[in-house]
Order: structure tokens, then sequence, then C-alpha cells
């Protein structure tokens, strides 16, 4: 296989896209459960959008699909990598105005939220800072959780949108000599 990741096949770099992001998911679960860093309805969400690319990411490359296929799948994992880029940055905004009273925490957790509100209104208040998500219990190379799951989010998205949208050697026409 050649080492250079860009010119690999459509379904090794989709497959590897999904691998990210069940990496992504572990280091998170193991931050929850054995470093007992508690998650925040944010952190939750961006989860979701890291599941959400992980399945778009597997069923891309296992269908292994021609040319407009895989811009569809492309595009459903971009989707996805906005979404939680968006709720990434929204969570760095919370964590760095934390003195602003509009801005500070998440709220309860989403388990209450579930339980407590229709979906439609939990989901709601989980966007609506109220709770923890201003504090910074985990740093690495200066920038906090949100920082690097957005930092993912951008790379898998660019690499899924290049995997569906670059052009083929076998879709090209043969040249002449």
């Amino acid at each position: 296989m050649n080492p250079n990741p860009f010119a690999w096949s459509f379904r090794a770099q989709f497959l590897t896209g999904a691998l990210a992001c069940i990496a992504l998911l572990a280091y998170a679960l193991f931050e929850q459960f054995q470093m007992h860093i508690e998650p925040c309805p944010k952190c939750i969400f961006q989860r979701v959008a890291f599941i959400a690319m992980g399945i778009f990411f597997i069923v891309g490359g296992l269908h292994a699909p021609r040319a407009s296929g895989r811009r569809i799948y492309a595009i459903l994992v971009a989707i996805a990598a906005a979404v939680g880029a968006v709720v990434a940055v929204r969570h760095l905004i919370v964590q760095f105005t934390p003195h602003d009273p509009l801005m500070e925490g998440c709220g309860p957790g989403l388990n209450y939220l579930l339980d407590a509100f229709p979906i439609a209104e939990a989901i709601k208040k989980a966007f609506m800072a109220s709770g923890d998500c201003g504090e910074i219990s985990w740093t690495f190379l200066g920038l906090t959780m949100p920082g690097w799951t957005l930092i993912c989010f951008v790379l898998l998205g660019g690499g899924a949108l290049w995997a569906g949208f670059r052009r083929r050697a076998d879709a090209l026409p043969a040249r002449r000599s």
C-alpha cells in the first residue's frame, strides 16, 4: 500500500476515517470512566457528531461506491463534521468567556434533560449555557478538549471531502502517447 494517505483508495481513506472516529470516541470514554472527567451536554453532542461521522465513514468504506456515491458519503460526513464543529466552537466560547452571565457553563446533564423534557426542549436546553462547560479540566499543548475536537472535525470532514471529490486514476480517460 502506498504510504501517502492522499493516494489511497476511497475505501482505505474512509475506513481510516472510521478508525479515527472510533479512536476519538474510545479516548473520550477513557477520559470519562478512567480519569473521571464527566462530559457536559456539549461534549455529548460532539460525541454524537463523531458517531454519525464514524457511521458514514464505515458505510461508505464498506460500500465503496462509484463517483456520485462517494460524493454523497463525503457530504454526509462533512455535514456531521460541520455540526460537531459548530458545537465545539460554541463550547470554546463558553470556556473562554466564563465571566459573562449568559455564557456560563452548560446546565444539567443530558440524561436529566431527556428525562425531564420533551426531546426538542431537551436539545434546546442543552445548547443553552448554564452549567459546567466553562470549566477547563483537560488541556494538551495549550488546547482544551473542544479545541482538539474542532481540529479533528475540520481534518476528518476535509479528508472525507478530499476522498469523495478527488479525481481518481481509474476514472480518468486513458492517455494517448
